[in-house]
């Protein structure tokens, strides 16, 4: 029980960063709010990586003929978020990034063996990372 509270309050605390960022935005002008655009695609960038090694902890646990596939993703979801933010646009980054949130949930949903309170969890997650990201959206597209 106590694993399952800790990994909820993790799990929420991880989109602080991401409304943070968002305030800077906001609030905050010239270089400090640089830093906040940058940042926001960073910090998704190190997340959406975070959860790519969790499809590949989990996959690890699993028969080697369950394996492959599991792991081809991981590394595959892994690579695009690098590629998106080596686009240097910060704009087509955070939008590629949100699409890899969409898609990497979509496999582990497709996947899993059965729904439980980690895959009611990771759609909630999932859900405050890809609003935080339309807002982004939404303030580069107004700001520029």
């Amino acid at each position: 029980m106590q694993s399952k509270l800790i990994t909820r309050c993790l799990g929420f605390a991880g989109l602080f960063p991401f409304y943070l960022f968002l305030a800077g935005l906001v609030l905050l002008q010239d270089y400090p709010r640089a830093l906040s655009t940058q940042g926001f695609v960073i910090y998704s960038l190190a997340i959406l990586c975070f959860l790519s090694g969790a499809v590949w902890g989990h996959a690890r646990s699993l028969p080697p003929d369950q394996q492959i596939w599991r792991l081809v993703v991981s590394n595959g979801v892994v690579v695009f978020a690098v590629v998106s933010l080596l686009t240097a646009q910060v704009v087509l980054a955070a939008l590629l990034l949100m699409l890899g949130y969409i898609a990497l949930l979509w496999y582990e949903r497709r996947t899993a063996e059965q729904r439980d309170w980690y895959s009611a969890l990771r759609m909630q997650l999932t859900l405050g990372v890809v609003v935080a990201h339309l807002l982004y959206l939404g303030m580069q597209s107004s700001a520029g």
